[in-house]
């Protein structure tokens, strides 16, 4: 394995959580994963050793998207057909959903993101506030956490309560996170994956999940554990220590692409 590939690699559990952050799915996101992949083996000198090796793979990534939307190639189906028209209607348009979380979730600055979707810088600002407003006029969520550190699940309850949203409940550990869960009803979940007591946040999700179906944001200092394409993995990622954009960016996606109905 050359070095460049070596470094590929290491890009590319950060370039899955993105892709299925875009399309709100782990399954849609690792097909257009797949279809990059075999662009990247088919023509390796599409990356070059010498520039921004990740912002270049990002770039690859959304040329063989806008190539497979144009074209309905290969059985994957179009990024804006995979949301529910009721989101496209009325949240994030695709532009605003892949500068938002290239920005906030991904690190980029502003050059890269032009660069990576082919815009100028003054128009990746403008759609980065754009988005940003968008999300302030989402529907009022209700947002259970489950964290078992108190200062951790205190910012993230904060953040959650800034953006407008309610915190229905937080869980320390798998029993505590089941029975909020029943109680409540949330419409989004955020959970670690290590709980009190050695418990699973990825279990007490699962558990979850078998009763409701809402979008769930895993919040860990391992997220590479998450991403490797290989089983059963969550859709939403962001990195401990995270920055309150990253987070709120996601959290918005998450609701973008699942609304909740409003209140009667």
């Amino acid at each position: 394995m050359t070095g460049t590939s070596k470094e590929i690699l290491k890009h590319l559990p950060y370039l899955r959580r993105y892709a299925r952050a875009l399309v709100g799915s782990q399954e849609r996101g690792d097909q257009y994963m797949r279809v990059f992949l075999e662009a990247i083996l088919a023509d390796p000198e599409r990356v070059s050793p010498d520039g921004d090796l990740r912002a270049q793979l990002f770039a690859v990534f959304h040329d063989v998207c806008t190539l497979l939307d144009a074209t309905g190639g290969d059985g994957v189906p179009a990024l804006e057909g995979l949301i529910p028209v009721e989101a496209r209607l009325s949240h994030l348009s695709a532009v605003q959903r892949q500068v938002l979380l290239l920005v906030s979730l991904e690190g980029f600055s502003f050059a890269d993101v032009g660069y990576i979707l082919h815009l100028p810088e003054v128009e990746v600002r403008d759609q980065l506030d754009a988005a940003r407003k968008e999300m302030q006029r989402q529907h009022p969520a209700r947002i259970l956490i489950i964290e078992d550190e108190p200062l951790i699940a205190m910012d993230i309850a904060r953040i959650v309560e800034e953006m407008g949203h309610t915190v229905c409940g937080t869980a320390a550990d798998h029993a505590e996170a089941l029975a909020l869960s029943q109680r409540t009803a949330p419409h989004i979940v955020l959970a670690d994956i290590q709980l009190k007591g050695g418990d699973s946040g990825i279990a007490a999700v699962q558990d979850i999940l078998r009763a409701i179906s809402v979008p769930v944001v895993f919040v860990t200092g391992f997220p590479e554990r998450l991403l490797t394409g290989e089983r059963l993995e969550p859709t939403f990622v962001v990195t401990k220590p995270f920055k309150p954009d990253a987070l709120v960016s996601v959290i918005g996606q998450a609701l973008a692409m699942h609304p909740p109905l409003p209140a009667a």
